[in-house]
């Protein structure tokens, strides 16, 4: 199979704080789309496939710490420091509603069949607003144990996933009773939640570990340690061979699923040019905030306290993705660590600059 022999980062500039939280929206008619939540207060929506600015949803008086884009990517919502949550029109970029809390919202969540918004926050309540009426007042669950940091929902908007920034653990909640019946334990707060694309899996970052539960039954499926203490993970959503996570080193690292062995930086060698696969990503001056793969597991993002977004191209997605070409044009399975690689880069002398900048904006499209 022919593979994507470049793997350039679109650096998303644009937001002028830290970007803190990243949302997809599923694949659409128009593509798939990209919003962001920063501590500037203005949530941005791009185009998912290349990162072209689309715009910018103005109204927020606070830091934004989460963003979310319904199945049809129609409509986003955005919770703030302003202690509101608001709705907007994705095409035209008009606020539709403004839900007013009592202190910080750090989480939202559209419901599957997009009529229903899941808020969260430092009240330590779950509320839950219907889109169809939004002048009522909102549902609320029983009282969070603690401030709530993230929020999901799973099994067809019946579950209620929900994490704390003070303490271990994540909640679920059923619904209809709105009383918890589950809870996954973990030793360190939770800082992402993500339920997967086929909803097998719900995969969390704690610390420095990245776990993942089965989200019909609720048990540990696997549990890996982390280089560092990561703050975001997220499972390719086509195979799920392979996961993502970012944190304080600054690194986008990329693992095997099934084995959590790091997936090294591939290391391709064409006509005597050195090429790095995104397989373990260095490229932001600050801590890696959220990281998320796009809809169809062909490229990832990554939100960073330097206030750029970097979407980095996996290219065609294989059952292997272990391969890299070789010299002649073949392929073979090349693993090396990120020191090796940096080696090999001081040691790559390319004379012509102008013939390597047009290889590097080649690969941006």
């Amino acid at each position: 199979m022919d593979k994507k022999k470049v793997a350039v980062p679109l650096v998303c500039h644009g937001h002028s704080r830290p970007v803190v939280d990243l949302f997809y929206s599923p694949i659409t008619p128009d593509g798939f789309f990209l919003i962001s939540a920063s501590k500037d207060s203005s949530p941005m929506l791009r185009n998912g496939e290349t990162g072209d600015w689309i715009g910018t949803f103005e109204g927020h008086k606070g830091a934004v710490w989460s963003c979310c884009l319904d199945t049809s990517a129609l409509r986003a919502a955005s919770a703030s420091a302003d202690f509101s949550a608001k709705v907007w029109d994705a095409l035209a970029g008009d606020e539709l509603h403004s839900f007013e809390h009592k202190h910080i919202v750090r989480a939202c969540a559209f419901s599957e069949d997009t009529h229903l918004l899941l808020t969260g926050g430092m009240e330590k309540n779950l509320r839950i607003f219907d889109l169809n009426r939004p002048d009522a007042p909102p549902r609320e669950v029983d009282r969070s144990p603690g401030s709530v940091r993230t929020v999901a929902w799973l099994h067809s908007d019946q579950t209620i996933l929900s994490s704390c920034t003070d303490m271990g653990g994540v909640r679920l909640w059923d619904v209809r009773s709105g009383k918890i019946v589950q809870t996954l334990e973990t030793k360190s707060s939770v800082t992402s939640a993500e339920v997967s694309q086929d909803g097998r899996y719900i995969t969390t970052a704690d610390g420095s570990t990245v776990k993942f539960w089965d989200a019909n039954h609720f048990g540990l499926v696997k549990s890996y340690n982390m280089p560092c203490t990561v703050e975001s993970a997220s499972l390719e959503p086509k195979y799920g061979n392979k996961f993502i996570a970012g944190g304080e080193d600054m690194w986008v690292h990329v693992f095997d699923f099934h084995t959590g062995d790091e997936i090294g930086l591939l290391v391709i060698a064409i006509v005597n040019k050195l090429y790095l696969d995104a397989a373990c990503n260095k490229g932001h001056h600050g801590p890696v905030h959220c990281v998320r793969f796009s809809p169809g597991g062909e490229s990832y993002a990554s939100g960073s306290e330097d206030g750029t977004i970097r979407i980095w191209q996996t290219g065609p997605l294989t059952h292997d993705d272990t391969e890299a070409f070789t010299a002649n044009g073949s392929t073979a399975k090349t693993k090396v660590t990120p020191d090796e690689v940096s080696r090999k880069v001081e040691d790559l002398h390319i004379a012509d600059e102008g013939k390597t900048k047009d290889k590097g904006e080649a690969g941006k499209n």
